[in-house]
């Protein structure tokens, strides 16, 4: 008997090292659960705004957290900050940029995001510099012209509709993820086991 699609949709911001292993794992539920579930991304804006008191200096010193998530099974790439790019100003910027990627292509927005999450944390590549995501963008192969749709106004109401849309809902932190139709939502990075305890219950009370 074929499932229904079930429509997971996750909040997640490109700057949360969390998000990063939410990705991971998420992504993995996808290739285990086929047309059975489907991801659908979000925008969480943990930095809505630059913080001109944060210097590069301070930022290498938090990138130190990230050797914490890089310690869990099913992580991400993690690297402490090396290079003297950033500190990165806000989450916006790499928002508008994956939307963007997403009005190319389903394809190129899962490529573009992950790209951007693979970018800051294992390369220290600072996703917040207009520069560093053209040159991501133009890595990914995608239409030069079609970057320009970063800079369209409907795109930062998108961004900004989804970050009040969790706030809503009752989000205050990422990665958070809730199943369309369902109550209630999971929230930080869990391990890849209890999403699928959580996708096969939903099944198994579909079939009764």
């Amino acid at each position: 008997m074929k499932h229904p699609t079930l429509h997971l949709v996750a909040y997640s911001d490109y700057l949360c090292p969390w998000c990063y292993n939410g990705t991971v794992r998420l992504r993995h539920i996808e290739k285990t659960f086929g047309a059975d579930v489907e991801v659908i991304w979000r925008s969480f804006l943990l930095r809505p705004q630059p913080d001109p008191r944060r210097t590069l200096e301070k930022f290498r010193e938090y990138t130190r957290s990230w050797l914490r998530p890089a310690a869990e099974p099913d992580s991400g790439t993690f690297r402490v900050w090396e290079t003297n790019a950033g500190p990165p100003s806000h989450s916006i910027p790499p928002h508008l940029v994956a939307k963007a990627a997403a009005a190319v292509s389903a394809v190129a927005f899962h490529d573009m995001h992950e790209r951007l999450m693979r970018a800051y944390f294992a390369d220290n590549r600072d996703i917040t510099d207009w520069a560093t995501l053209r040159e991501i963008w133009t890595e990914a192969g995608l239409p030069a012209a079609g970057f320009e749709r970063s800079a369209d106004p409907q795109l930062m109401r998108v961004v900004l509709a989804e970050h009040e849309e969790a706030i809503e809902r009752g989000i205050t932190g990422v990665p958070s993820v809730y199943m369309e139709g369902r109550d209630g939502f999971v929230m930080g990075a869990q391990p890849i086991e209890l999403y699928e305890r959580w996708i096969r219950k939903v099944q198994e009370e579909l079939r009764t």
